[in-house]
């Protein structure tokens, strides 16, 4: 098998994964508000320890451009969400501000899903096992934030089976990137750190933004920093094992 198709494979099934994130809303309800609540914190916590291991994954190839790729997202995204904000919009069986919040979910995902397919090209043009493991890393991190774009959809209206596949298409970018950064690898690597950044700008923003007031409006504000807080220690501790593999 040729390299770059093995390489279009694992960044496919690294998409695949984040169709798996949802999966858990086929058994809440969607009146159970305080089990949502938590679900939240969970994604929330989940994608604060991930935001800053893109950062320093970033720095150690490209400081300022990790920074500067951090503030880009950070507006791209602040400046979308005041655009959106107020406009009469449909999006996926979704209306008004539920389809506002839901667009923007998806939006900041699939920014994180350009930098992410970037880095399993780039992975690949180092050796095929470190690529692998790359790519294995991603499809893990992929699964909460599948989760996260769930929450922001599921209790709004949306049928789980519907987050899922928006979730999986948060994700394409993926393998759309990650064949051209592996042909390409050194006219990608000196972007791989601002797309970094601009992941980590924009989860950010989501989660001070969204994930954690919706969480605090129906669960209780000690409940859910003890939520988060062992969701941020659980995906530390995760990476630190993945990384020491």
């Amino acid at each position: 098998m040729p390299e770059w198709l093995l390489v279009l494979a694992l960044a496919t099934l690294t998409a695949l994964a984040t169709g798996l994130g949802p999966l858990p809303l086929i058994w809440v309800k969607k009146d159970n508000k305080t089990l949502l609540a938590h679900g939240t914190a969970i994604a929330a916590g989940l994608m604060l320890s991930a935001s800053f291991n893109l950062l320093t994954e970033g720095a150690s190839t490209g400081l300022w451009r990790t920074v500067g790729g951090l503030l880009l997202g950070l507006a791209f995204i602040y400046l979308s969400d005041r655009w959106l904000e107020g406009r009469d919009i449909e999006f996926a069986d979704l209306k008004g501000a539920g389809a506002t919040q839901a667009l923007v979910f998806l939006g900041v995902m699939t920014l994180h899903s350009f930098a992410e397919g970037i880095s399993v090209g780039v992975a690949f043009g180092g050796g095929q096992a470190f690529g692998l493991f790359i790519a294995l890393a991603i499809a893990v991190h992929n699964i909460p934030e599948g989760l996260a774009i769930g929450v922001g959809m599921v209790p709004r209206g949306m049928p789980w089976w519907k987050a899922s596949l928006w979730s999986i298409f948060s994700s394409l970018p993926q393998p759309l990137l990650a064949v051209p950064a592996f042909l390409f690898v050194e006219t990608f690597q000196p972007a791989l750190p601002v797309g970094l950044g601009v992941a980590a700008g924009a989860m950010i923003w989501m989660v001070t933004a969204e994930l954690i007031p919706n969480a605090l409006k129906d669960g209780e504000r000690m409940s859910i920093a003890a939520t988060l807080t062992v969701s941020v220690a659980a995906m530390t501790a995760f990476q630190g094992i993945l990384g020491g593999v």
